[in-house]
């Protein structure tokens, strides 16, 4: 699947067959989400590879979201380290990138995957914080829940040049000048 096929045919899925993942695809995940760019090469991010079932099902019971990580055969929580930080700020925006390169990098391998949000909800951090007993300066950002996909999604065209100016905001029409 080349890079486009794999941006344009992305869905979320929220359903997963029980097979578990294999380590080599686990591994190739989070080399995926490591080749995301990042500010001044911070590399700000960190992973909690979530395998274990009795921890994948509890996960429901401290971020009522997640409802459906139950279900998945393996979760990635991205964490961002602010240790790291050489700027303010830039840590979410890296966070972003290495959340969506394991998304695409799933739908290439044929898995199902769904981003479900943590920060900046409060109590989604604290509480994801306690359960995976983090550091104190390393922040849960982002739950993705991963499995083989026992539903399909149909891709969708979302693209709406209504959403679109052309060199400066008031050119309007989406349409090239």
């Amino acid at each position: 699947m080349n890079t486009i096929d794999a941006i344009l045919t992305r869905r979320s899925i929220r359903s997963f067959k029980p097979d578990p993942i294999d380590r080599e695809q686990i591994l190739t995940l989070l080399r995926a989400a490591m080749h995301a760019p990042s500010a001044i090469d911070e590399q700000p991010w960190r992973f909690v590879v979530v395998t274990d079932r009795e921890k994948l099902q509890a996960i429901p019971t401290v971020h009522t979201h997640a409802g459906l990580v139950a279900g998945a055969p393996l979760a990635i929580l991205v964490c961002g380290d602010l240790s790291r930080l050489k700027v303010d700020g830039y840590w979410v925006q890296d966070c972003s990138c290495a959340a969506q390169n394991i998304l695409l990098a799933a739908h290439a391998a044929d898995l199902g995957a769904v981003w479900v949000g943590v920060y900046p909800t409060t109590a989604n951090v604290a509480s994801l914080s306690r359960f995976f007993k983090l550091p104190e300066t390393v922040l849960p950002f982002a739950l993705i829940a991963i499995g083989h996909p026992a539903e399909k999604c149909e891709p969708k065209d979302t693209f709406d040049a209504g959403l679109v100016r052309w060199d400066s905001w008031d050119n309007g029409s989406g349409q090239s000048s």
